[in-house]
């Protein structure tokens, strides 16, 4: 994010004295722009300018040469000698550029450097060194590590560097006493990744005079128009553009401009180089670092080459299949057909020769280096896709693409070569060119927008009148025509590329009155039709709630599956995979379908639980499946920006997958442990069903199972362990304990419990009516134990539906308490025992009543071959 120093935003916009960079956070964030950070300095001194006495090189045995110098660094740091006399101060320094005569920068005893790196004496090399003369890296100032920092090199001018003396403050000097405001910017408004575009903003919070200094650089470039017919240009430029992206040319104006003659030796100024470097650009060299001052100032990246070294005619054009680029980064790339190049003609081979990706990185031919003395300065406009594209592409963000796929201004291109001739002609003693290359110079022009001023009010409910409107569009550089009958016609300005609708209008009036201004209404709750949760809702937040009250715990899942799960689970691939629906661009190219099932998704859940150490696990998962039809309709391929018809959106539904709502669980490890004298049971069968048996008694579903046949159980499924869970006579799940095979390649415990129920279907044979509730019953109850010898055909369901129906309305509960086997029983025989309670709601129970009501229970329990055991 772009970095606002209030020293350079001034030359743009007026600011009160001493304006604080906190109160230019609150002005900036008034229209938009918000604060990031306000970065401190981490450098604390004293850091001071130091001239260095003399320098003794003394080479040691390690094959390092250091330097014993003694730096004076003011009265007031300077050291003190055995006589009381203010003498220089003993420093080693083993920079190679270190010699005596030069001012340096000098961080002394007491002083913190980034990092936490605090200055202090220490012995070392055989001498107490009292300091230490800095770098830049050192100081956070950029990244050269090469030597020390020699003040006659940092930009300063003859009579500034004479004017340094020993024991200046260094910190205020470098700007190392500042802080800078970091600011957000949304990707619409790309213009205030400039000083430019930062300053306007600020006009339009404050109120401040803005300066544009595009419109006085405009006046001073170069008019062609009153160019001599026949006169050469610096160079020939020819954009070939054989492949737009959606097509809108990749580059629709190309300006370029020479340099000559220009001293290759020159320095950066100091007050560029310290503005750089607050912005987090590191300083090259004098014409590179113009071209990055120029797009941090103005907003229009540039690049800088060697015009000894290209031949034209330089050439834009999308790149060919196979070509390749070697980077400034030093990085190989494989270049797309959708990258657009910038090229020139080495041997009359038009175009062959690649300079760099457009509007992203240049490459290594043709780069400014420390000979150049004729430059050639690039200011072009690109297409916003194409630049995103490539920049994405090859993972190579720039600076200059950054602004590029935001939108650059299309007008900006000759003032900014401007700029760039001007400081290269100061500080360079360059000769600018008069002729500049300008070709197609056509860009589409902005579409004016018809805009009504009743608008503000009906999207944002901002009273706003029409003339402040008009004031408002105007100021942000919009041309305004009409508004007599409160409706506009808005011309954008250049700079604004995502001023295309009059909602965009819309929005900017709000954004300049004020967000804050926007009244507070609150929408009006129905009187009337259904309100609350539909019976579904409250049905899935029924089990989900009985489950956490049962003691598991809710987790969500991605609904992907791939070859891994099917074959964990024991599906067959080939039988699922065209009832799957298949995913066009998965996260996961392993798992590129959607789940049929939700305990396949579940299990990572569960498997990544236990794999951390987690040895008992109770896990839930409330969630969607999609069920693929292959003989569906094709879905049609709607419009964009048009509202779909009632037909087209019901094709679109008969295309689509059913998608059911399913709950599934799955229990591992202990289902009891209270302690080392407590009960330990591991999970079995019985916790899954219990969990089925709750949401059955929750949702008043009257649930129950039926064990099919070992061949006719699903394979993920224990043959002799699961059972189909019944709501009447749909099947509305399974419930039970995985099988062995699931366990081992999942890496679960022995018998893993687990349920899975169809929701949806499950909701359905629901019937909705209200639950009657019954009086209770103040006469006393009537305990007893039945315990019964059966067939082992017969389950505890069947006899205990028997018993409710013969007890009628005297039945109050009824619960198995025990099931037995054995030799005693005889062959084929096992003992169900039930713990009943009998109870009359109008009279106290007596013997009798009690006999007549056991006698119809043994009664209708012979039915089934069952027999009371005394």
């Amino acid at each position: 994010m772009p970095m606002v120093d209030i020293d350079w935003l001034k030359e743009h916009v007026e600011v009160p004295q001493g304006l604080t960079y906190e109160q230019l956070a609150k002005d900036l964030v008034k229209v938009g722009l918000e604060e990031e950070q306000i970065h401190s300095s981490q450098v604390t001194g004293p850091i001071v300018v130091g001239y260095v006495v003399d320098a003794t090189p003394e080479p040691q045995k390690n094959g390092k040469t250091i330097n014993w110098c003694h730096v004076d660094v003011g009265d007031k740091y300077n050291a003190v000698d055995e006589n009381g006399n203010k003498v220089p101060r003993g420093i080693i320094c083993g920079a190679p550029n270190m010699a005596a005569g030069e001012k340096v920068v000098v961080t002394l005893p007491g002083a913190v450097l980034p990092g936490d790196f605090r200055i202090e004496p220490r012995k070392t090399y055989g001498h107490i060194s009292d300091g230490m003369c800095a770098s830049e890296r050192e100081l956070g100032l950029g990244d050269n590590h090469d030597g020390i920092i020699l003040l006659r090199n940092y930009g300063f001018t003859p009579d500034e560097y004479e004017a340094l003396k020993p024991g200046d403050d260094a910190m205020h000097l470098l700007h190392l006493d500042q802080p800078i405001l970091e600011i957000n910017i949304t990707p619409d408004r790309g213009y205030t990744l400039s000083y430019r575009g930062v300053a306007r903003e600020y006009h339009h919070s404050t109120g401040a005079k803005f300066t544009d200094p595009v419109i006085e650089l405009n006046e001073k470039a170069p008019d062609l128009t009153a160019v001599a017919a026949g006169t050469p240009s610096d160079i020939e430029v020819s954009i070939e553009d054989d492949n737009p992206i959606h097509g809108v040319p990749g580059c629709d104006r190309y300006y370029a401009r020479a340099v000559r003659n220009f001293d290759p030796s020159s320095h950066t100024p100091n007050w560029m180089r310290r503005r750089l470097i607050r912005s987090g650009m590191r300083s090259i060299s004098l014409a590179v670092d113009v071209t990055n001052y120029v797009m941090l100032d103005l907003g229009q990246p540039m690049h800088a080459y060697d015009l000894d070294k290209i031949e034209g005619p330089i050439v834009v054009r999308r790149a060919k299949a196979g070509e390749k680029l070697t980077t400034l980064d030093g990085k190989d790339h494989d270049l797309s057909p959708e990258d657009l190049l910038i090229t020139d003609s080495p041997n009359g081979q038009h175009g062959s020769r690649i300079l760099g990706i457009a509007g992203v990185m240049g490459g290594l031919y043709g780069e400014v280096t420390a000979e150049t003395k004729n430059v050639l300065l690039e200011s072009a406009h690109f297409d916003q896709v194409t630049i995103a594209r490539s920049a994405r592409r090859h993972k190579i963000p720039s600076e200059a693409s950054k602004r590029f796929e935001r939108g650059v201004d299309f007008a900006l291109q000759p003032a900014a070569a401007q700029m760039a001739a001007e400081l290269m002609t100061k500080y360079g003693n360059g000769e600018p060119s008069e002729h500049p290359t300008d070709v197609n110079n056509t860009p589409a022009r902005r579409r004016p927008i018809h805009f009504k001023a009743d608008e503000v009010r009906r999207v944002a409910g901002l009273d706003t009148p029409v003339n402040k409107i008009s004031d408002i569009l105007t100021d942000i550089g919009c041309m305004v025509a009409g508004g007599g009958n409160g409706e506009f016609s808005v011309t954008p300005p250049t700079w604004r590329p995502d001023l295309n609708e009059p909602c965009d209008l819309v929005e900017e009036v709000a954004r300049l009155v004020g967000y804050d201004q926007i009244p507070t209404t609150v929408p009006p709750a129905p009187v009337s039709g259904a309100v609350g949760l539909t019976p579904d809702q409250r049905h899935r937040r029924e089990v989900a709630n009985e489950l956490a009250e049962y003691g598991m715990v809710e987790t969500l899942s991605y609904p992907f599956v791939g070859d891994a799960d099917y074959k964990a689970f024991s599906y067959d691939a080939d039988a699922v995979k065209p009832v799957s629906v298949e995913i066009a661009n998965p996260l996961a190219g392993d798992r590129p379908f959607l789940r049929r099932e939700v305990l396949p998704t579940l299990a990572h859940t569960v498997q990544r639980n236990l794999r951390r150490g987690i040895e008992n696990v109770s896990l839930y998962e409330i969630g969607h499946v999609y069920l693929w039809d292959p003989n569906a309709p094709a879905i049609p391929a709607l419009p964009g920006g048009v509202k779909p018809t009632d037909e087209q959106l019901k094709a679109l539904d008969a295309g689509l997958p059913d998608q059911p709502l399913h709950v599934a669980g799955i229990l591992a490890g202990k289902a009891e442990e209270t302690g080392w004298l407590g009960v330990h049971r591991d999970v079995d069968w019985s916790d899954a069903v219990e969990a089925v048996q709750r949401i059955s008694d929750r949702l008043g579903a009257h649930l129950t199972l039926s064990q099919p046949a070992a061949a006719d159980v699903p394979a993920q499924w224990h043959p002799g362990r699961a059972a189909k869970v019944m709501a009447g006579e749909t099947e509305v799940g399974m419930v039970g304990e995985l099988h062995p095979h699931v366990n081992e390649a999942l890496e679960f415990p022995a018998h893993t419990a687990a349920f899975e129920l169809n929701l949806t279907a499950l909701f359905g044979t629901l019937d909705g009516k209200p639950v009657q509730a019954k009086p209770i019953s103040t006469f006393p109850p009537v305990k007893q134990d039945l315990a019964f010898t059966v067939p082992d055909t017969v389950n505890a369901a069947q006899l205990e539906a028997v018993i409710r129906k013969a007890a009628g309305d005297q039945l109050e509960s009824i619960q198995l308490f025990d099931v037995f086997t054995g030799d005693q029983l005889g062959e084929g025989k096992k003992s169900l025992a039930f713990s009943v309670v009998f109870r009359s709601a109008d009279k106290t129970f007596d013997s009798q009543d009690s006999v007549t009501v056991r006698k119809a229970v043994t009664d209708a329990a012979a039915e089934l071959g069952a027999q009371l055991r005394a």
